[in-house]
């Protein structure tokens, strides 16, 4: 079954000799608990892709459909609330809340939306992340690699159909990026978590299941990656 699929996306911006054709005509499928990484040279693209299927911007014509919805027919509330409820975002930047300790900032999507989290579904994300001896922490007291896992553990928290991960090693180390990317597949596989992941390396993507890349606007599926 295809949790996402994406048909003829387009995304231009200008108008006109100074129009930029950012997203040309983009179709691809991704069946549920697929784990996809998306290549491509800086402004090729790919984030303008991420962005677009995560509802945070608007195409110029296609439609994008999750777990069956077209999103963009959705008004723009109930969008708020399906993006928060469904789809998942990790960023390079953690975007954390320095007040709030580890735990807070994992739950914080639930509160958004006056859910109380399931409490053996946090425990287990918390060990999983290996961060239950940090729960209390603030994220100034952690290293970057910390950090990541706690914007991952946030991103997974509301259990949703989809994860966008932009560039989500770009600040870590060799090591933590090995840990981060792990986490992602492990996610993948326990949680039937469908993810798509930006990534500029390509040893990274070869971990995926599957590679699409994004050249100039205009995407290519490269398929199934080997086990």
């Amino acid at each position: 079954m295809d949790l996402l699929e994406v048909k003829n996306l387009s995304k231009t911006y200008g108008s006109g000799e100074a129009a930029v054709h950012a997203l040309k005509n983009a179709s691809f499928r991704v069946p549920k608990g697929e784990y996809v990484a998306v290549v491509g040279e800086s402004g090729s693209g790919k984030s303008t892709l991420l962005n677009l299927i995560g509802g945070l911007d608007t195409p110029t014509s296609g439609k994008v459909w999750i777990d069956g919805r077209d999103i963009f027919s959705m008004k723009e509330r109930s969008l708020t609330v399906f993006r928060r409820r469904s789809i998942g975002f990790i960023f390079q930047s953690f975007h954390l809340i320095p007040e709030l300790t580890v735990e807070q900032n994992i739950i914080f999507p639930l509160l958004l939306d006056y859910r109380k989290p399931d409490k053996k579904y946090l425990e287990e994300l918390l060990s999983v992340l290996n961060l239950k001896e940090r729960r209390r922490h603030l994220p100034g007291q952690l290293s970057g690699g910390q950090q990541q896992r706690v914007a991952i553990g946030r991103a997974l928290i509301t259990r949703p159909a989809l994860i966008l991960a932009d560039e989500p090693t770009g600040n870590l180390d060799t090591k933590n990026t090995s840990e981060v990317v792990s986490l992602l597949k492990e996610a993948s596989r326990r949680y039937e978590q469908t993810i798509l992941m930006i990534t500029h390396s390509r040893s990274i993507a070869q971990t995926a299941d599957r590679i699409l890349q994004v050249s100039d606007g205009v995407l290519t599926d490269f398929g199934r990656c080997r086990e």
